[in-house]
């Protein structure tokens, strides 16, 4: 498979693509206030996970054409299990660790710093080369994600802590699994990639959850019908179809151009709690969108 063309900006379909994800992200984001209500962080990780490497392996083995590559080499399966270590199983306990320790204001900010790790991670690792242009684009929608969280009702920037650095953890425990992700789906494909990656990183969270006594019962894995199809959304809808076009697109498109999305995210975010639970959207909110989409525009669709 060819490396990503980073001469030449995504298509309109690719753009498309990763809006749609970043809404769905948004949107689940909402969603996961209700699961939380009535799963242990370690268990609701590793129901979505568990869900996500399930699609994706019946994906897999529906293309027969593909079957021939479902094979691995020693290398290419460590790099997978790094992955699975960093993209799902790090990533998910740092994250709900660091969120249950900080301010949601805190835990939003620090997510927003994603876009720029990717790309220093991207240069570090890929020496891929960051112009002007865009480290212009990373900046403005860095700032503009910051003015649609620190405006929103209730925001409250509390002094940083563990929390808030269990989650620049996570951001960056995901920008390097990214990185690697470009990698192997170069030499395999993203379904198998990411398939792969799940299912390693199931059994991770899975062990994880028995280990600190979270999974003993099967009220803890089943606590009713409504949280169970909830968690089913999340998991096919947000992890695997996400993750699936997420990975898809770093392999046409590189990491760096293609984190600059997830800016989207906290954006929709406050949108769809606007929409959904009633909360007030002002003139910064608009402010704060025109800065995520210039900024999005030049870090992605520039040259440099």
């Amino acid at each position: 498979m060819k490396p990503p063309d980073r001469r030449t900006p995504a298509g309109g379909g690719l753009s498309a693509l990763l809006l749609l994800v970043t809404a769905l992200w948004g949107l689940n984001m909402t969603a996961m206030k209700t699961i939380a209500t009535y799963f242990d962080p370690a268990v609701m990780a590793t129901w979505r996970a568990a869900i996500a490497a399930t699609l994706m392996g019946v994906l897999l083995w529906r293309q027969r054409a593909t079957r021939q590559r479902m094979r691995m080499n020693r290398r290419q399966f460590a790099t997978a299990v790094g992955c699975a270590v960093l993209m799902v199983y790090l990533n998910q306990i740092l994250v709900a660790a660091g969120l249950s320790r900080t301010t949601a204001t805190n835990g939003s900010v620090a997510i927003a710093l994603s876009p720029l790790v990717s790309s220093l991670m991207a240069a570090a690792i890929l020496r891929e080369r960051i112009g002007p242009m865009r480290i212009a684009g990373v900046l403005l929608g860095l700032g503009g994600v910051l003015i649609v969280v620190l405006k929103s009702p209730g925001a409250h920037v509390a002094g940083a802590g563990w929390g808030d650095a269990m989650v620049v953890a996570s951001v960056v425990t995901f920008s390097i699994g990214g990185v690697f992700i470009q990698r192997l789906a170069r030499e395999t494909d993203a379904l198998h990639a990411s398939g792969m990656i799940y299912a390693c990183g199931t059994l991770m969270l899975a062990l994880h959850a028995f280990a600190v006594g979270a999974g003993g019962s099967i009220a803890a894995w089943l606590p009713g019908f409504w949280p169970v199809m909830l968690v089913l959304f999340s998991a096919l809808i947000a992890t695997a179809f996400g993750n699936l076009a997420w990975n898809h697109a770093i392999v046409k498109i590189g990491v760096a151009r293609v984190s600059l999305w997830f800016y989207w995210v906290p954006v929709f975010g406050v949108g769809f709690a606007a929409l959904l639970l009633g909360e007030t959207l002002s003139l910064w909110h608009v402010v704060g969108l025109v800065a995520v989409a210039a900024g999005t525009a030049l870090g992605t669709y520039s040259r440099a």
